[in-house]
C-alpha cells in the first residue's frame, strides 16, 4: 500500500474487541495519525449495562507516503484489535 496515488481510497476496518481496556490505545494511534484520516466513523451496540464490549471503526485513509500501512500495523500491534484495509485504486 505504500506509495499509493494520491486519488486511491483507502478503506480500514478497526475490530476492537477490548474495548474497555483498549480505547485509549486505539484513540492515541488515531491521534497520531490523524494527518492521514479523511472520515472516520465509529459502531458499537450500546447495552444496557453500559460500554459495549466490542466495536468497529471505519477509517476513510489519505494516501501518504505508506503511512496507511504504518497505522495499520499500529493498530494490530494491539491485543483485541485487528484492521484490515481495502484500497480502490482509480
Amino acid at each position: 500500500m505504500t506509495n499509493q496515488p494520491k486519488d486511491d481510497h483507502i478503506i480500514v476496518a478497526v475490530h476492537v474487541t477490548e474495548r474497555v481496556t483498549q480505547a485509549s490505545l486505539v484513540q492515541a494511534i488515531l491521534t497520531e495519525y490523524g494527518d492521514i484520516v479523511k472520515t472516520r466513523i465509529g459502531l458499537h451496540e450500546p447495552t444496557p449495562k453500559g460500554v459495549s464490549p466490542s466495536g468497529v471503526i471505519l477509517l476513510e485513509l489519505l494516501a501518504i507516503d505508506g503511512r496507511s500501512t504504518d497505522i495499520i500495523t499500529a493498530l494490530n500491534a494491539l491485543q483485541g484489535v485487528e484492521a484490515k484495509s481495502i484500497v480502490f485504486q482509480h
